[in-house]
């Protein structure tokens, strides 16, 4: 059992994290525009400030709020970073902002490989409707929702899943073990 999960751990790789956190309960963004360097700014648009970092490769939305929404990143370490270089870049500035944010996880997007071709109408037909949605005019993958953990995982004829909406690293292992159980026991797999 341990080696099946270690396979599957391995096959699995985080595309994006998206977390959240509050760095300040107000947030000047005409100021914060000013001062940091190719940030983007136009509330006409969008209502908050867009600050793409390179190292690690993520990007930032700030709001007047203080709220703070971190995009890009494949571990929760490269979120934490990103934030942290947020604020100590704000912080240089004189702003007060809060150094250590509680971040919260809101959605997780991982990809895999279950190394199988599938007949996406058989799994669909056998997972049944309640978890699947499958129409290929539309959208050529299938979609299949699983209740524990609360995730949606994309199947691909190729054998290619997405997974997303967990809220941590265990959710998106649990799920494509939740997946691979029902395709064997129903002998899709």
């Amino acid at each position: 059992m341990k080696n099946s999960k270690k396979k599957s751990m391995e096959e699995i790789q985080i595309q994006n994290m998206v977390v959240t956190t509050s760095i300040s309960d107000k947030l000047d963004l005409n100021f914060i525009h000013q001062i940091v360097p190719d940030s983007e700014y136009d509330k006409k648009k969008f209502p908050g400030l867009i600050y793409r970092q390179k190292t690690p490769k993520t990007a930032v939305l700030l709001f007047s709020s203080g709220k703070v929404v971190c995009t890009g990143a494949k571990t929760m370490n490269d979120a934490q970073i990103t934030i942290s270089n947020v604020i100590e870049l704000l912080s240089r500035s004189g702003l007060s902002l809060n150094k250590k944010p509680e971040i919260h996880v809101q959605n997780i997007v991982a990809t895999a490989n279950l190394h199988n071709e599938f007949k996406l109408n058989s799994i669909a037909i056998t997972l049944g409707l309640e978890n699947v949605e499958y129409e290929p005019e539309q959208f050529p993958g299938l979609v299949y929702r699983v209740f524990d953990p609360k995730v949606v995982i994309l199947i691909f004829s190729s054998g290619r899943i997405v997974c997303t909406g967990a809220k941590n690293v265990e959710d998106v292992t649990k799920a494509v073990e939740v997946l691979k159980e029902e395709l064997l026991t129903c002998g899709l797999i």
